[in-house]
């Protein structure tokens, strides 16, 4: 009994022992959460009240810096352009501004082209940052991603350079002319000819402005406003009509065929437009006496099985242009929709051409939900193909399908110039 007696009042000790530990422990794990942290101190104690809101709800990448330049704070958007690594703010050249405006108190504002971190690109990443003293330890660090503002002012810079070139060429040639035809007044051979030469730059200008004004108007409208079913054959006929007279003066056959009676949803003067544009190049950049071919097929939606006949969900109108023409190198075919492209500049000015037709043809495909694309081999030709939302289907249009790039064969149906 001696024995049972002193084992239970040792297991009695030992438990009353553990309660208090554990009871200790806990209290002193509650007194360590209670105690703040650096971290919290930061954030919480240092940061003035409402701050920490409103670099919340900014737009441009926000980091704070303490007086011994560790972030405080920092925005999701200033880890993602990799401005702050390892609690540091790791962009040398704002670091450096940083530490004049905590120094003089001085609002600083500068432009850097930082390296794109882990993408492997070689373009660099154009920001705009600004320095600020925020309180009086503290300092404000606000960046702003001035990259896609920049490639947007590049595009345009360029957009108005190459139009200032196009436009002075006509305009001076009418000049020089007006002014030949002045001096030759009394020789009526020389007027005429020197009157038909100023006819041929008048009509240049008027289609580069015109051109310009559709490329303005494909941009900026929105082709669902006007839309309707549009007859395929019907614009076939119309681009061939359009194309008529350069076809018979150069002996070019041109032949239009596929399936009949398909229909697409679309803004009817810009679908024109666009299979004008294909056709009108395509007459242009072929050999006398040679075929140009203009195919129209139905062609299934992705997923939706099958190519030859029509769904219930609709499917994709193809529209392929086909010429046995000088064809494209494969260095001009990743260029040729930039507007003001030309593959021959000296061939385009004799054909009368701006360089802005398959710009053109781009966005009426991309405004009505498709796409154009190209096959081509020097020598043997080319063939642009305009993929469109069939009628039935374009209500409910996603992005543009991807598909097949080889030509579709080679119409029958023959139209004389």
């Amino acid at each position: 009994m001696n024995v049972d007696a002193a084992v239970a009042a040792a297991a009695a000790i030992a438990g009353v022992c553990t309660g208090v530990i554990a009871m200790l422990a806990f209290r002193w794990s509650e007194r360590d959460q209670a105690r703040p942290t650096r971290s919290s101190l930061h954030t919480e104690a240092v940061l003035p009240p409402g701050v920490d809101t409103v670099l919340s709800v900014l737009r441009s990448s926000a980091v704070v810096l303490d007086e011994a330049d560790n972030v405080v704070k920092a925005s999701s958007a200033a880890y993602a352009l990799g401005l702050v690594r390892g609690g540091k703010l790791s962009v040398e050249p704002m670091l450096r501004m940083a530490r004049d405006t905590r120094r003089d108190g001085e609002i600083r504002q500068v432009e850097l082209d930082l390296p794109r971190r882990g993408t492997g690109r070689g373009d660099a990443l154009a920001v705009s940052a600004r320095v600020a003293p925020l309180g009086s330890r503290l300092v404000l660090l606000l960046v702003e991603d001035l990259t896609e503002a920049r490639r947007i002012e590049a595009v345009r810079r360029d957009f108005v350079a190459n139009v200032s070139h196009e436009l002075k060429t006509p305009v001076g040639a009418l000049s020089l002319l007006s002014e030949a035809v002045m001096d030759a007044a009394e020789d009526p051979e020389a007027v005429h000819r020197f009157a038909g030469r100023m006819q041929i730059e008048a009509t240049r200008l008027t289609n580069l402005v015109q051109e310009l004004i559709d490329l303005s108007r494909v941009q900026n409208d929105d082709p669902l406003e006007d839309a309707e079913p549009v007859p395929v054959d019907e614009l076939v006929a119309e681009a061939i009509d359009r194309c008529r007279h350069a076809a018979g003066t150069k002996q070019i056959t041109m032949a239009a065929g596929g399936a009949p009676g398909l229909h697409v949803w679309g803004n009817r003067g810009q679908l024109a437009a666009a299979l004008g544009n294909l056709v009108e190049n395509a007459v242009n950049y072929s050999p006398a006496r040679t075929r140009v071919g203009i195919a129209a097929r139905h062609v299934g939606a992705p997923g939706a099985g099958g190519t030859s006949q029509a769904s219930s969900s609709g499917g994709l109108i193809e529209i392929a242009v086909t010429d046995q023409g000088i064809g494209i190198s494969e260095k001009d075919r990743e260029r040729i929709f930039e507007r003001f492209y030309r593959v021959d500049p000296a061939r385009s000015r004799a054909t009368g051409g701006t360089g802005l037709g398959l710009a053109i043809v781009k966005h009426v495909a991309a405004s009505h939900g498709g796409e154009v694309t190209v096959w081509s081999a020097e020598g043997q030709g080319s063939t642009f193909t305009l993929r469109l939302p069939e009628a039935a289907a374009v209500r409910d249009r996603g992005p543009a399908p991807g598909g097949r790039t080889d030509p579709v064969p080679v119409p029958v149906r023959e139209v004389t110039p």
